[in-house]
């Protein structure tokens, strides 16, 4: 009797043994896939998973589509020049600042009063509260433009418009009044970093312009895209509007995306442990329950268990995950009914 009451007791724990393995390869299987949803889940709406490619990386070709981090500083092939007064600049932008010395009606509480300044817009007199002995010229003799590199490459990648536009910094060029067409040089003078057509350029008088040029500085970068062949783009179908990030420095992913979790390690090896465990408590319970100690069936036992379950987390939202899931859920069934017809 107590020898029956042991065996029983043995049993039971063995039993317990072969469930709890097979709910932990289960669960490990659910658990890797649903952290792997999660993070894709994330970076979805940023455009996508980012592949880190450093610094220095060329296009590898499998990459077009992807979104891809690369640091570095940039390299102007192109530079940008400004035509009209025959400067080029090693930046990604140059802009060019016109500014017309104006009147301008500056008010105080209930009082108004007027001064010259140069400002970078034409300033309309009628306006004021005062016209008489304040008129401004009527129109700008030049307009300010924005130039763009024509190519400016970071690790390989050639970076588009967007990502060019939204690299951080400004900096004042200093202009070449030796570099400038003829016409021009007659009118235009250098005074500190502008060029200006005042006859007195430390007292400038009413219709005076002053000309001004920006660069954006040519530093460390961190920039994320999506790979379009062997360029940087934005990627316009990103869920937050944006599809791109360029900060200054070299700035992980995790701290670029704050709200992304951390992405999933080692998930092949996880996934293969969940199948093992799965197939070891199914193991365990056949010897217990069945008296059969066949690995081969346990195998295709849990495979099916495993993949059906995991497939169905993928259902939806990855049909290339999904399926591979499916397809290993096939595979086991197909071993375990070859096993049964072999033990028949």
């Amino acid at each position: 009797m107590k020898g029956r009451k042991t065996g029983s007791l043995q049993g039971l724990a063995w039993n317990v043994l072969g469930a709890l393995l097979l709910l932990a390869g289960i669960g490990l299987a659910a658990t890797t896939e649903r952290s792997l949803l999660n993070y894709r889940a994330v970076a979805g709406l940023h455009g996508g998973e980012v592949i880190d490619l450093g610094s220095n990386s060329p296009p590898a070709g499998g990459e077009h589509g992807a979104m891809a981090r690369v640091t570095g500083t940039p390299t102007v092939v192109e530079a940008p020049r400004d035509p009209d007064f025959n400067l080029r600049a090693n930046t990604p932008v140059l802009v060019r600042h016109v500014e017309m010395f104006q009147w301008r009606e500056v008010r105080v509480g209930s009082g108004v009063h007027y001064e010259l300044d140069w400002v970078d817009h034409l300033l309309d007199a009628g306006h004021f509260e005062e016209p008489h002995g304040h008129a401004n010229p009527p129109s700008f003799p030049l307009s300010g433009k924005q130039f763009d590199a024509g190519l400016v490459r970071l690790g390989g990648f050639g970076l588009g418009s967007v990502l060019l536009h939204a690299i951080p910094g400004t900096q004042q060029v200093a202009p070449d009044p030796g570099a400038l067409p003829a016409n021009l040089a007659a009118s235009f003078s250098r005074y500190q970093d502008y060029l200006v057509t005042s006859a007195r350029p430390g007292d400038p008088r009413l219709g005076d312009v002053r000309v001004s040029w920006n660069e954006v500085p040519l530093q460390e970068l961190t920039v994320v895209g999506r790979v379009d062949g062997d360029r940087l783009v934005a990627a316009t179908d990103a869920a937050d509007g944006k599809g791109y990030v360029v900060q200054v420095g070299d700035v992980p992913v995790l701290d670029i995306f704050p709200d992304l979790p951390v992405p999933p390690e080692f998930v092949t090896s996880w996934r293969i442990l969940a199948v093992l465990l799965a197939s070891a408590g199914v193991f365990v319970l056949l010897a217990v329950q069945r008296n059969r100690r066949e690995p081969l069936l346990a195998l295709g036992l849990a495979a099916l268990a495993v993949g059906i379950v995991a497939g169905v987390l993928w259902l939806g939202s990855d049909t290339r995950n999904m399926l591979g899931w499916l397809a290993l859920a096939l595979c086991g069934l197909l071993l375990t009914g070859w096993r049964l017809r072999r033990a028949h």
